[in-house]
C-alpha cells in the first residue's frame, strides 16, 4: 500500500458521512413519534386522538389549555403538534409563535387544526411557521396522510441535522490531524536541520519556548504566541545547506567561512519558499531574497521572516542585509534572543555552556547593540521561566 492510499484511508470521512441521508420511506417508524394535540374542545381531542390510533399512532400528550401548550412542548418534545387555531386565552398563532422564537422548539412540525376559512388567517398561520392544515371536521381518511408526510419530511430534516453534526465533527478531527501534522513536520524540519550541529535537537525546542515566553510577554497571546512558537523552531533551517567541515569545525571560523556560515539565511530563504513546480539553483554567491518572501501559509511566511533576520542587529551591524532598529521584524529581534541566549547557555563543538548568570549578564551588555532593548528587557524580566525551560529541555550529556 502507498504512502499516498495510507494518507488518503486516515483523512476520509467515514463511510456513514460520505452520502447524505435518505428521506425516510418506514411508515411504522413514523407511528413510533410522540404526537400533541391542543384543542379547547375535549371531544376534538378524543376525536384526533382516535383517528390516529386506529393508524397505529400510540405516543400522545394532549391538553385543552392553550396556556399549558408551551410548557408541555418544552418538557415532552413531542415531533408533531396538531394545535387548534381558535383558543380562549392564548390562541393558536400565540403558541406557534412562541414555538417558532424559542430554538428548543423552532424545529417542531406545528400542522393547524381550523374551522376558519379566512384566507388573510390562513396566510398569517403560514408567515409564523404553520406546517400544514387540516380542516374542522377532520377528514379522517386526511388526517393520518398529512401527520405521516410530516412527520417523514421531519425525519428526514433531523437525519440531515445529525449528519451535518457528525460532518462537522468529522471536519474538526481531520483539521485536528492535519494541524498534528502541520506541527509535527514543521518540528521534524527544524530537527532534521539542528541534528547537523547538535545531536539532540532540543535546541529548536528551546528557541521556540524562549520566543514565545518573550512574545507573550510583549502582549503576543494565543495562537499568535503558538505560531510564533513554532516558527522560531525554523530559524536555523538553511543549516542543512551549509558543509559539515564549517558547521561542525571546533575552532574559530576563518572570515571565508563565516561568509559560507551566512549563507544559511539564504538557504533558508529558499527552503521556506512555496513550491513553485520550476525550482531554482541557489549559488553560494547568490545574494539572499526579500525578508518579505515566504510560503503560501502563516508558519512558513513567520517561518521566512525568522529566518532572514534573526542575525540581525538592532544597531545594523548583523546580516544578511544589515537592516536596523524597526525595519528588522519584531519576530526576528525575538528569536534574535532566544537564539543567542541558547548558543551561550548550550554546549557546542567548538565550546563549553556557560552558567545561566553569565549568560544573563552577557546579553543585558548587548542591550541596544545587537538587540532590541524592549525585546531584551521582556526576555529578562521572564528569566525564571526561561531557566525552567533550559533546565526541562537540557542536551544530554
Amino acid at each position: 500500500m502507498s504512502s499516498q492510499t495510507i494518507i488518503a484511508e486516515r483523512l476520509a470521512p467515514p463511510a456513514a458521512l460520505r452520502q447524505p441521508p435518505h428521506a425516510v420511506a418506514d411508515a411504522a417508524l413514523v407511528k413510533e413519534c410522540k404526537l400533541m394535540v391542543v384543542d379547547d374542545e375535549p371531544t376534538n381531542v378524543k376525536i384526533v386522538r382516535r383517528l390516529l390510533e386506529l393508524e397505529g399512532f400510540s405516543q400522545f400528550v394532549t391538553t385543552t389549555d392553550g396556556r399549558k401548550a408551551m410548557t408541555l412542548i418544552r418538557d415532552e418534545k413531542p415531533d408533531c403538534v396538531l394545535l387548534d387555531l381558535m383558543m380562549p386565552f392564548v390562541t393558536g398563532l400565540d403558541v406557534l409563535d412562541e414555538m417558532r422564537h424559542d430554538p428548543a422548539t423552532a424545529h417542531i412540525p406545528a400542522i393547524i387544526l381550523t374551522a376558519v376559512t379566512d384566507h388573510k388567517v390562513r396566510c398569517e398561520a403560514l408567515k409564523r411557521g404553520a406546517t400544514d392544515f387540516l380542516n374542522k371536521p377532520v377528514d379522517p381518511a386526511e388526517l393520518a396522510p398529512r401527520v405521516i408526510n410530516v412527520l417523514a419530511a421531519k425525519a428526514y430534516q433531523d437525519q440531515l441535522v445529525e449528519y451535518n453534526h457528525s460532518l462537522e465533527a468529522a471536519v474538526r478531527e481531520r483539521t485536528r490531524l492535519l494541524e498534528q501534522a502541520y506541527r509535527e513536520i514543521g518540528l521534524v524540519l527544524a530537527r532534521a536541520a539542528e541534528y547537523r550541529d547538535n545531536d539532540t535537537g532540543l535546541h529548536v525546542v528551546r528557541v521556540g519556548r524562549y520566543a514565545r515566553i518573550i512574545g507573550e510577554e510583549l502582549g503576543i497571546v494565543g495562537d499568535d504566541a503558538d505560531l510564533l512558537e513554532r516558527a522560531a523552531q525554523l530559524h536555523d533551517v538553511g543549516k542543512i545547506g551549509i558543509p559539515d567541515s564549517i558547521l561542525l569545525k571546533p575552532g574559530r571560523l576563518t572570515d571565508d567561512e563565516f561568509e559560507l556560515m551566512k549563507r544559511h539565511c539564504a538557504f533558508g530563504d529558499r527552503i521556506l519558499q512555496p513550491y513553485s513546480g520550476d525550482e531554482p539553483q541557489l549559488e553560494i554567491g547568490e545574494p539572499p531574497l526579500s525578508v518579505a518572501n515566504g510560503g503560501a501559509t502563516p508558519l512558513l511566511v513567520l517561518a521566512h521572516r525568522i529566518a532572514m533576520s534573526h542575525h540581525e542587529h538592532w544597531d545594523g551591524s548583523g546580516y544578511p542585509v544589515g537592516l536596523a532598529a524597526e525595519a528588522i521584524p519584531l519576530e526576528g529581534r525575538i528569536t534574535a534572543v532566544a537564539d543567542v541566549f541558547d548558543a551561550l547557555s548550550s554546549r557546542r563543538c567548538y565550546k563549553d555552556s556557560f552558567p545561566v548568570d553569565e549568560c544573563f549578564d552577557t546579553m543585558a551588555e548587548k542591550r541596544g547593540t545587537q538587540f532590541d532593548p524592549r525585546v531584551l528587557d521582556a526576555f529578562l524580566r521572564r528569566r525564571d521561566e526561561v531557566a525552567d525551560v533550559l533546565m526541562r529541555y537540557a542536551d544530554e550529556g
